[in-house]
């Protein structure tokens, strides 16, 4: 396809705060070999954002509101609101490299399914003013828990659980055809999961591809997300619901080891509130570019045999996750239903 064959890709994105991570990732457009035809950003908040770089393509902002974070409406609303063929979403707190918008315009056509490009964690300061592509690439890693790149230009993902809503374009005629995300899922957790679930069902394939990079910006977090248990639960039940099983069984799995909630027949329960000990445990600190929710199992594994006991496990690491994902299997099933088979 040639560069004037290509299509218009409209850049989209969501926002609740965040201003100095929006600059960023403006700027990071501003510096495309192919600029996007336009950028829409789907405001979280009462305030538009007013002070934003100056750009060669246009810049629309919707707002959306909802007390607890309306990701899944905010997404189906900035593609409603979007005039391009591909529809390149990208979270607030990511840079795109320089081909992104290119590579994108390039891989994603119609009936195609939907892409998840390369995403690189920066760790503290990286994305300063005057930062520079170079001083990413050097710096930036992968996440530890999360697929690399395929060898090749793409490779198809066969688990719609590994579908990553922080980097990633579809065709409009595909989008439409997905029926946008649920809007029954609010606040954090579960919408990209259940949208990856519908995909599925519809035929509509998932790839990685090699290129469409974005570098994360750093900013501090809790993994496992303690600080969204109620919506994590609430989305997880309705999954359930939906589908005849929850998901994010490693983040209840976590929070069960911690004492946080325990299932019931009933459904999950919250048992207490995380403390200071809790956000100590599951809180990125400066030097670590992501937060990883098996870094904190594993610390949890080790607790549990001291406060028993028990000598240090000298496991090997596949048979110690071995027992962690037998313990999230158990999450995945509401009472009174048969247990679950990963497919």
């Amino acid at each position: 396809m040639t560069r004037s064959a290509m299509p218009p890709v409209s850049a989209l994105t969501l926002a609740r705060g965040r201003a100095t991570h929006l600059r960023n990732l403006v700027i990071g457009l501003t510096r495309q070999t192919r600029p996007p035809s336009e950028l829409v950003i789907g405001v979280m908040q009462e305030d538009l954002y007013d002070d934003l770089p100056a750009t060669s393509f246009p810049v629309r902002q919707v707002r959306v509101r909802g007390r607890e974070l309306p990701l899944a409406r905010a997404r189906n609303r900035v593609a409603e609101a979007a005039h391009g063929e591909v529809l390149a979403f990208l979270d607030v707190d990511c840079i795109p490299a320089p081909k992104l918008i290119a590579d994108y315009a390039r891989m994603v056509g119609p009936s195609q399914g939907l892409s998840m490009g390369e995403v690189l964690y920066l760790p503290a300061g990286a994305a300063a003013e005057g930062w520079t592509y170079d001083r990413f690439a050097e710096l930036g890693v992968r996440h530890c828990d999360r697929q690399g790149p395929p060898e090749g230009d793409r490779r198809r993902c066969e688990d719609y659980r590994c579908f990553w809503s922080l980097n990633f374009a579809l065709h409009r005629r595909d989008w439409d055809a997905s029926g946008g995300f649920d809007t029954r899922f609010v606040g954090y957790g579960g919408e990209d999961t259940d949208f990856g679930r519908s995909l599925s069902e519809r035929g509509i394939p998932i790839w990685w591809v090699r290129g469409a990079r974005v570098y994360h910006q750093y900013h501090p977090h809790c993994m496992p997300p303690i600080h969204h248990i109620p919506s994590i639960i609430r989305n997880a039940e309705l999954f359930a619901q939906k589908w005849g099983h929850r998901t994010m069984e490693h983040w209840l799995h976590a929070f069960r080891m911690m004492g946080l909630i325990e299932p019931t027949d009933a459904g999950l329960r919250i048992l207490r509130a995380p403390d200071a000990e809790d956000f100590a445990l599951c809180r990125q600190q400066e030097d670590m570019p992501y937060a990883a929710s098996g870094r904190v199992m594993r610390l949890l594994q080790d607790r549990a045999r001291a406060q028993a006991g028990l000598p240090p496990d000298d496991a090997s690491p596949k048979v110690r996750q071995a027992r962690l994902d037998r313990g999230q299997r158990e999450m995945l099933t509401p009472a009174g239903r048969a247990p679950f088979a990963a497919e």
